[in-house]
């Protein structure tokens, strides 16, 4: 019973870390469902950025689209093994 609770509690922990997003309308925002996701990393527990995403090199010549920047169950999976090492990533998705 006690290992059935801790997987609900996990997979409840999970779904609502996950639901934590940043989004920007750019323009009228996205137009289409044309999507381009980057992951972003970070050291230090997110104070030193390890890699450039750059968002208008992923949006293009595009004049409307939206930025959605979150922390995704993936992101969180992989910091269950990065995270020792103070290694986190964000995802970041531009829709056109």
């Amino acid at each position: 019973m006690k290992r059935i609770i801790s997987l609900i509690m996990l997979v409840a922990f999970i779904a609502l870390v996950g639901c934590s997003a940043n989004i920007h309308k750019v323009g009228k925002g996205a137009q289409g469902n044309n999507v381009i996701e980057a992951r972003q990393w970070y050291v230090l527990y997110g104070l030193v950025p390890l890699n450039e995403v750059d968002t208008n090199q992923m949006a293009g010549d595009a004049v409307d689209y939206e930025i959605k920047t979150e922390q995704s169950p993936l992101d969180i999976i992989l910091s269950m093994f990065t995270g020792a090492v103070t290694v986190y990533s964000r995802t970041v998705t531009v829709t056109k």
